[in-house]
């Protein structure tokens, strides 16, 4: 069986996965707080190709978040399935002025703070 990690980024990125993760609980029957809810036993089938089994039967989605500015991460991380995902796989930068920033600036930021930290996790996962 294959399993897939979901690597999002960016605030479009992030917003879009984050409707994905909603939408791929609600088929597999898992709640947002990774527990399975569902009634079916074909829900169960192949869940493991986006989802970890945790301790507790609590699933937790195989994704990578990553942005620039911790502001988009912490609304994914208040949003409904916010708990869903593990804290160590949001990545983001410090740089809270990213809309001000030429291109050449932005990539400079990109190498020095955020560059291989999705590799790295994306390969632990």
């Amino acid at each position: 069986m294959r399993e897939i990690v979901h690597i999002q980024a960016g605030q479009c990125g992030n917003q879009i996965g984050t409707k994905f993760w909603e939408v791929i609980s609600d088929e597999h029957g898992i709640d947002a707080a990774g527990n399975y809810v569902g009634d079916s036993v074909l829900q169960l089938d192949r869940i493991n190709v986006y989802y970890n089994e945790a301790s507790f039967h609590k699933y937790v989605p195989r994704a990578v978040l990553v942005d620039l500015e911790p502001g988009t991460m912490d609304s994914v991380r208040s949003g409904a399935f916010g708990q869903l995902f593990r804290p160590d796989n949001f990545i983001f930068g410090t740089v809270s002025t990213c809309q001000t920033l030429n291109f050449s600036s932005s990539l400079h930021i990109i190498r020095r703070t955020v560059s291989f930290k999705p590799k790295n996790v994306a390969q632990r996962r």
